[in-house]
């Protein structure tokens, strides 16, 4: 079982926003990368923990080729760009914007004059090419809540192979994953096994393993990655 805890990495971060990056995966980094972050799983590529300064903001910048997932975790964000101009997100909600060959530019706000924290991650689409679009998700308080993946026939999600769920456990709640997959806690408090090891994760743990069993220690979400 491997393990990284997002306190141990140094804090960086551009514009109005510091943030530890957990996941640099060196297919889009390569030298770049820092040695001491887990490269993906699938086409997921990328994964951020960040906090916006008071009234911070990130900037009007472009995207191309990548499908980018923001999970809002505290606060509130006002979303501006060439998508979805004008959509907030608060607190528990996701957008997913895929730019596709169109590309699309977008700048994330905080409005407010406390800090706010959104995890942000990238995934590679399975095709280039594709249009851009924009989703929005509130996802339930317990249980699962797939927010991007899928096959080209359906239309809750951005089809790809690489699945992102969101998971809400109460306390005492367990969960199984039977294949690979990376586990970002954002909350709470959970036991993580896997044969005869086993991992105490809070919020900020990122845990990489094969065939897990989650029991919540406190009520918990977790970002979940799997193919």
């Amino acid at each position: 079982m491997q393990v990284l805890h997002r306190d141990s990495l140094p804090l960086g971060g551009f514009a109005g926003l510091r943030e530890h990056r957990l996941v640099t995966d060196s297919r889009a980094f390569g030298a770049h990368k820092s040695p001491s972050t887990f490269d993906g799983l699938g086409n997921f590529i990328y994964l951020a923990d960040a906090r916006f300064n008071p009234k911070g903001e990130t900037g009007m910048h472009p995207h191309h080729e990548i499908d980018v997932i923001s999970v809002m975790v505290e606060g509130r964000i006002e979303h501006e760009g060439s998508l979805e101009h004008g959509k907030g997100l608060i607190a528990g909600d996701v957008q997913v914007q895929r730019a596709g060959g169109e590309g699309f530019s977008h700048n994330e706000v905080n409005p407010n004059d406390t800090k706010n924290r959104m995890i942000q991650l990238w995934a590679l689409p399975d095709e280039s090419g594709q249009p851009s679009g924009y989703m929005h998700y509130s996802p339930k308080n317990f249980g699962t809540t797939r927010i991007y993946g899928g096959d080209k026939n359906q239309k809750e999600t951005f089809d790809n192979h690489t699945h992102i769920d969101i998971v809400n456990l109460a306390a005492g709640e367990t969960f199984n994953l039977p294949i690979e997959s990376l586990n970002y806690v954002t909350v709470g408090n959970a036991l993580f096994s896997s044969g005869d090891e086993s991992a105490q994760a809070n919020d900020g743990s990122l845990i990489r393993e094969v065939d897990l069993h989650i029991q919540a220690k406190t009520d918990t979400q977790i970002i979940v990655i799997s193919q």
